[in-house]
């Protein structure tokens, strides 16, 4: 599969080596200092492009891609609520292709999974009230985390008595991704918490998520389609 690079931090060079290691083709990348390639042959011949930026420019970049015909795998947070119905117009009515999820690893797939089930079991216990906390490193813009607020989307989905659940985020030092939900009673605390090692988790989902992407038609698709047992 030949795939191309929107954003070329450290995210960029781990998605590139991951892609590699999968043995596809790295055709194109581009940064704030190239945008001109956006329109260019090697930019056209991608199987799939794969974003991640910042919220600022995300939405633009994707118009780019899509401009080039070329479909769009983005993991950028914080822009994507403002732009949805736009986005949905543009892949099922314009007919192009995006895949966007505030979080690509397996391992929070499945800590979504869990606290999914855990709500619905609390709908029998209403003295146990949800919180969250999220940290990452220093140079997140975005507050609370895509992540967070999706888990907290989850909950309130699952847990009836809810309402809103309250995330306190921090921002510190080279933080990969730290989410803990605590659910609370008089009586006692459930904690559930998922702890990145690294970004390796994120690369490679997101790399999964461009080999099913490459394999669609136009649409707007999620994390739920890449692991159907989310839904």
């Amino acid at each position: 599969m030949k795939i191309a690079l929107i954003g070329y931090g450290k995210m960029g060079h781990l998605l590139e080596k991951t892609a590699l290691s999968r043995g596809h083709e790295v055709v194109s990348i581009i940064d704030v200092d190239n945008l001109q390639d956006f329109d260019s042959a090697a930019f056209r011949s991608a199987d799939v492009a794969i974003e991640f930026t910042a919220p600022t420019v995300a939405f633009d970049n994707v118009k780019r891609a899509f401009a080039q015909g070329v479909k769009v795998v983005s993991g950028t947070t914080g822009w994507y609520a403002d732009h949805e119905a736009e986005l949905r117009s543009l892949c099922v009515i314009g007919g192009h292709t995006l895949f966007w999820s505030s979080n690509y690893s397996v391992g929070v797939a499945l800590f979504r999974a869990v606290n999914r089930q855990l709500a619905q079991l609390l709908n029998g216990y209403p003295s146990y009230t949800v919180h969250m906390e999220e940290t990452h490193h220093i140079h997140k813009l975005d507050a609370p985390s895509g992540t967070a607020i999706t888990i907290a989307d989850d909950i309130r989905g699952a847990l009836k008595h809810a309402g809103t659940v309250p995330i306190t985020s921090i921002r510190e030092g080279e933080v990969p991704g730290i989410h803990t939900v605590c659910y609370e009673s008089d009586a006692d605390v459930i904690t559930l918490t998922h702890s990145a090692k690294d970004r390796t988790g994120l690369a490679l989902g997101a790399v999964l998520a461009a080999e099913f992407t490459a394999r669609q038609g136009s649409g707007l698709f999620g994390i739920e389609d890449l692991f159907p047992w989310l839904k």
